[in-house]
C-alpha cells in the first residue's frame, strides 16, 4: 500500500511533468482514495477504461491520453459519465502525455527504440520545445520486410502502412509514437533514412516521397501501449503494488 499523494509526488518527479509545454493537463486529474493498493494502466481516458479500472478494483488509473486538455469541457454527456464512473467507483485518474512519450527509460519512444534494437540512441523530434522521440542505428541494416517483422514481433499486427520511398535497407531510424506523421519533415534533416510512427495522414505520402525516406505507420494505439506498460512494470517493481493493464484497442 502507498499513500496517493506520495505516489503522485513520485510520478510527477519521475516523469518530470513540469518540464513539458503540453496541451495535456498532466498529473492527478481526478482525486481518488488516499490509500492505493492496486493500479490500473491504459492508453486512453475513456468510458471503457474507467469501467474496467473500477471492475479491477484499482484506486488509481494511469493513462497516456487524459481527460483534461487545453480546452475546458463542461461536465455533461459522455464527459460527465466518465467522471461519474470514476468518482462512484472510488478510482482516481492520473494522466501523462508528452512525459510518457519522451521519458528516456519507460517512454513510448525509448521502448520503440529498444524493441527495434537501435544502437547509439539519441533524442530526436522537436515538439513544443522538447525532443520527444529517439533515433539510432540498425547494425546490421535491415530490409523493409525484416524491419516490419521486428515491429510485428514487438507490437503484434496493428494497422500497418508502409511508405517505402527511401533506401531498400533501413540503417538510421527515428521513432515517434502516436500521431506524429507531421514530423516526417525532421527525418532527413536528422540524417535518418527511416521513420517509425503511429498514425498516418494524407500529406505524409508526398512528404516521404519528396524527401526520399521510408515511413512505417504501426498504429497510434499500438505504439502508445509501450510507455504505460513500461511504467506499470516500473511501479510494480518499486512499490510492490498490484497492477493491471487494460487493453482497449481502437484499431487506429
Amino acid at each position: 500500500m502507498i499513500h496517493r499523494d506520495e505516489l503522485v509526488a513520485y510520478l510527477n518527479e519521475y516523469l518530470e511533468i513540469e518540464k513539458f509545454d503540453d496541451t495535456s493537463q498532466n498529473g492527478l486529474q481526478v482525486e481518488g482514495p488516499q490509500e492505493v493498493t492496486r493500479l490500473a494502466f491504459a492508453v486512453d481516458a475513456c468510458q471503457a477504461s474507467f469501467e474496467a479500472a473500477v471492475a479491477a478494483g484499482a484506486q488509481l488509473l494511469i493513462v497516456h491520453h487524459g481527460l483534461f486538455w487545453s480546452t475546458s469541457l463542461c461536465l455533461v454527456g459522455p464527459h460527465f459519465r466518465r467522471v461519474k464512473t470514476l468518482i462512484e467507483g472510488r478510482c482516481g485518474l492520473y494522466g501523462a502525455h508528452l512525459p510518457i512519450d519522451a521519458h528516456p527509460d519507460i517512454g513510448n519512444n525509448a521502448e520503440l527504440a529498444r524493441l527495434l534494437r537501435l544502437e547509439d540512441r539519441i533524442p530526436f523530434g522537436a515538439y513544443h520545445g522538447s525532443q520527444i522521440g529517439f533515433a539510432g542505428t540498425l547494425n546490421p541494416p535491415l530490409d523493409m520486410p525484416a524491419l516490419i517483422g521486428r515491429l510485428i514481433e514487438a507490437l503484434g499486427t496493428p494497422p500497418i502502412r508502409v511508405l517505402a520511398h527511401g533506401p531498400e535497407q533501413a540503417h538510421r531510424v527515428g521513432c515517434i509514437s502516436g500521431g506524429a506523421a507531421m514530423m516526417t519533415n525532421q527525418v532527413d534533416a536528422a540524417g535518418l533514412d527511416t521513420y517509425v510512427t503511429g498514425e498516418t495522414d494524407h500529406t505524409s505520402f508526398h512528404e516521404a516521397a519528396e524527401r526520399g525516406v521510408n515511413v512505417l505507420f504501426f498504429g497510434h494505439y499500438a505504439t502508445e501501449t509501450l510507455g504505460v506498460k513500461a511504467l506499470e512494470r516500473h511501479l510494480k517493481a518499486r512499490f510492490g503494488l498490484e497492477t493491471a493493464f487494460l487493453d482497449v484497442p481502437t484499431g487506429m
